[in-house]
């Protein structure tokens, strides 16, 4: 989910079928571009990272690259979490309230990359925070995450999902989890993202409260 960028993690379950040859491979090639782009951001700052660079680092050329990811910024935030939260809000109970579908998907979510890309999380917070064309690619792909929501929330609810309603439920919603991924990294990440996440979904669901 690419508002929060942060808690987007790229695994495979036990339970889903495993990858053929080629997906493995483009997996792999995947993870390699990406890996040397955070390494190279970590050692000389996101700015003085060329696309040119990245592609020295993970073995390939920059053509590569740029058919994986088609911006330097998509690197940073492309995630495939949106498949997996489809999969995981659709297996949720039909008549379960949404925000309690909602908050059993990002506990999830917060859980694996937490646990086990910590550092990650952090680096990709702090670069939507400190650099403007990757808040500006941010904003640009929020579209993407946006219809994927309104389908589930179209079937969940039984309304039209290129309905007025059903589309501002949405983008509040991601919109609202962005700035808490911000609000995160701007206080150096030392609060407890799950907690924000919470605290964000309350607010969605109960407004300020006095």
């Amino acid at each position: 989910m690419r508002p929060m960028a942060a808690t987007a993690h790229s695994s495979t379950s036990p339970t889903e079928p495993q990858l053929g040859l080629r997906e493995r491979k483009k997996q792999k090639t995947r993870i390699a571009i990406r890996d040397a782009t955070y390494r190279l951001i970590r050692e000389q700052g996101y700015d003085a990272t060329t696309v040119e660079q990245i592609a020295e680092a993970a073995e390939v050329s920059p053509s590569t690259v740029f058919r994986y990811f088609p911006t330097k910024e998509d690197i940073v935030l492309t995630d495939e979490f949106d498949p997996l939260m489809e999969q995981e809000l659709r297996a949720r109970p039909a008549d379960e309230p949404w925000m309690v579908s909602l908050r059993h998907i990002m506990r999830k979510a917060i859980g694996l990359e937490t646990t086990e890309e910590p550092e990650v999380a952090r680096l990709r917070t702090h670069l939507m925070v400190q650099v403007p064309a990757v808040r500006s690619r941010m904003m640009e792909s929020m579209s993407v995450t946006s219809r994927m929501l309104c389908r589930i929330i179209g079937e969940r609810t039984g309304k039209d999902p290129d309905g007025l309603e059903v589309r501002v439920l949405a983008m509040s919603l991601i919109g609202a989890l962005m700035e808490t991924s911000l609000y995160w990294a701007e206080g150096g990440h030392q609060e407890d993202l799950a907690d924000l996440v919470d605290r964000t979904l309350h607010i969605l669901e109960n407004g300020l409260t006095p």
